[in-house]
């Protein structure tokens, strides 16, 4: 079985557009997600340009805050304290990797958490590793609801997550441990021989370390559940074309062995922008049903 996260994501995306409606009916106002970017990383502006055009599709309203690379760290404080203080403004979103010379973990810090829709905020960290989350960073809720979405029940299975990330392998595990998995977190300093025993021993493995091709497909253990957050675009074959996206683990030996497996593009990505929708709305929620 494919896992299709875009055939999802446009489901839940679908539901949200009715629930905009009914908040905007409400309370006057729509969800509003300011983004910020700095410099001009075509990678990362086409990533905002995808989280503008869902809070167009959902009648979010978006406001972007472009800044030049040169900008200091002073200034991009006094932007996120102006979104933190605008009551027209429900959640934030910096767009990772900062340029050279500018602090992330102080950027991050300084956003309020009511407003961390990305839940990178070590308070929403912290609530998370509680199970009493806010918010959960976007492409773990992502894994977690395709597995809800196929059937795949974690408690009490084997589950492998291969990366350690603050973004993805740390906080997908405490949702696994939360939703009762026998979990086993592997990473760049594990050993070849253990990193290869964890892969054949999962009947769920999420792979989430940048690497393409990383885990060899014969690894997969027969009848897993794969889950793929490698996007990874290879050299171009020919001058002139742009190398084709593939994912963390050899897609066509592992989907030989797997009963579900997640496609590169397709599969985790588009979960990733529903799932900061979905906090952007939830941010909204808890501002305006407060106040």
């Amino acid at each position: 079985m494919i896992l299709d996260g875009k055939a999802l994501s446009g489901r839940l995306q679908d539901e949200m557009v009715q629930e905009s409606a009914q908040f905007f009916q409400r309370h006057g106002q729509r969800p509003c997600l300011a983004t910020v970017l700095v410099g001009d990383d075509p990678a990362s502006a086409v990533y905002i340009r995808s989280k503008g055009r869902a809070c167009e599709r959902l009648g979010f309203d978006s406001r972007h805050h472009a800044l030049s690379a040169d900008t200091k760290q002073s200034e991009l404080l006094t932007l996120i304290a102006q979104l933190n203080g605008d009551p027209g403004v429900h959640g934030i979103l910096v767009q990772m990797p900062l340029p050279a010379g500018l602090d992330a973990d102080q950027v991050i810090e300084a956003i309020d958490p009511d407003k961390d829709v990305d839940g990178f905020h070590p308070d929403n960290v912290g609530l998370l590793a509680l199970k009493r989350a806010r918010f959960v960073s976007c492409t773990p809720q992502g894994i977690m609801a395709l597995l809800a979405e196929s059937g795949v029940e974690p408690s009490g299975r084997k589950v492998t997550v291969v990366g350690r990330s603050a973004i993805v392998g740390l906080p997908v595990s405490l949702l696994l441990l939360h939703a009762n998995a026998t979990l086993r977190v592997v990473h760049s300093r594990t050993s070849p021989d253990d990193l290869r025993q964890a892969v054949e021993e999962a009947d769920i493995l999420v792979v989430a370390v940048g690497r393409p091709g990383f885990i060899p497909g014969a690894w997969v253990k027969e009848g897993a559940v794969v889950i793929d957050v490698g996007i990874n675009r290879l050299a171009p074959e020919r001058e002139g074309e742009r190398g084709r996206l593939v994912g963390d683990v050899e897609f066509e030996p592992a989907a030989a062995r797997a009963a579900a497996i997640t496609p590169v593009p397709g599969g985790v990505g588009p979960m990733t922008i529903s799932m900061l929708m979905r906090n952007t709305l939830h941010a909204a929620r808890l501002q305006l049903e407060r106040s």
